[in-house]
C-alpha cells in the first residue's frame, strides 16, 4: 500500500512543484469533519495510482503559507499538479468517482 506523504511549507516546492510525476495534494486540517470523511478515499487512491500519481496531504494549520499561496479558502480542497502547475481542483467532500475522474485525467 502506498504511503501518503505529509508535505509542509518547507518541502512543498521539492515534493510537489518539482515532482517527476503528477501529484494530488489534499489540503486538510485535524478539526475538519469532511476532511476526515474523504481520508479513506484518498488513501485508497494512493494505492490504486501508486507509481503513476503521487498523493500527499498538507495540513493548512501547520503550513498556512502554502495554503495561502494557492488561495485555499475552504477544506478539504484537492489540487492536481502536473509539471508544477495546478491543472484541476476539487473542493469539499465528494464521492470517490469524482476523484477517480480527476486522477484519470492526470495519467
Amino acid at each position: 500500500m502506498a504511503e501518503i506523504e505529509n508535505v509542509t511549507d518547507s518541502n512543498f516546492e521539492d515534493e510537489v512543484i518539482k515532482a517527476d510525476t503528477p501529484v494530488i495534494v489534499d489540503f486538510w486540517a485535524e478539526w475538519c469533519a469532511p476532511c476526515r470523511q474523504i481520508a479513506p478515499i484518498i488513501k485508497d487512491l494512493a494505492g490504486e495510482y501508486d507509481g503513476r500519481v503521487k498523493v500527499v496531504k498538507l495540513n493548512v494549520d501547520d503550513s498556512p503559507q502554502t495554503a495561502g499561496k494557492f488561495s485555499i479558502r475552504s477544506i478539504p480542497t484537492i489540487l492536481a499538479f502536473k509539471n508544477g502547475e495546478v491543472v484541476e481542483q476539487l473542493m469539499g467532500a465528494r464521492p470517490k468517482g469524482a476523484f477517480v475522474e480527476m486522477l484519470d485525467k492526470l495519467v
